[in-house]
């Protein structure tokens, strides 16, 4: 006992001698499962996930009870994701997703729902409000953004509700919107 220093004694050197080994420890386990990796010059961009749009888009036009469109964009846009929800509250109905990649790299997300506009605003968008109008060819779009976060439009089809939102600039959104606008219904058979 007399090799060991008393508590009082003890000083930020030790805490440090004593986690050293701990920290090593960890690096190499993460290195040996290769959940970690280096490199010197920041992130890399990864590859963007597949995601069937067209195929996804022609079910939800069979299964959900109200018009599906699908936007014609240009091959650059890829799609990444798709999901399909419920909003069960009052004014609430199906809602069908699709995420897309666009040229400059920004995710926007194409949302159309038979809920009405507050409804689906209040799920997508949370507490945002309307901040403007966008007229895009003969469609108006109700503009909701709020500083620090991403903008969303929503417009209105009579019996769909279409949101846009993401992290694109204004000309992927115009693009996002035009193409939007011009798109059929699928056919529901």
């Amino acid at each position: 006992m007399s090799n060991t220093k008393p508590r009082i004694l003890n000083d930020w050197r030790d805490l440090i001698w004593s986690l050293l080994p701990l920290v090593l420890i960890c690096l190499v386990i993460a290195g040996i499962a290769s959940q970690c990796t280096f490199t010197a010059n920041g992130p890399t961009q990864g590859q963007v996930p597949h995601f069937d749009a067209h195929t996804a888009l022609a079910d939800d036009a069979k299964t959900i009870g109200f018009p599906i469109r699908e936007p014609a964009l240009s091959a650059d846009w890829k799609p990444n994701s798709g999901s399909r929800d419920t909003i069960p509250a009052a004014g609430g109905g199906a809602v069908s997703t699709v995420g897309y990649i666009t040229p400059q790299g920004s995710y926007m997300q194409y949302t159309q729902s038979n809920a009405t506009e507050d409804v689906l605003a209040k799920k997508i968008v949370g507490s945002r409000y309307a901040s403007g109008t966008a007229q895009i060819g003969d469609r108006k779009w109700v503009e909701y953004s709020e500083p620090g976060s991403e903008p969303a439009w929503i417009t209105d089809f009579g019996d769909v509700r279409i949101l846009i939102k993401g992290a694109g600039n204004a000309s992927a959104f115009n693009t996002l919107a035009t193409a939007v606008d011009t798109a059929q219904p699928l056919p529901a058979h």
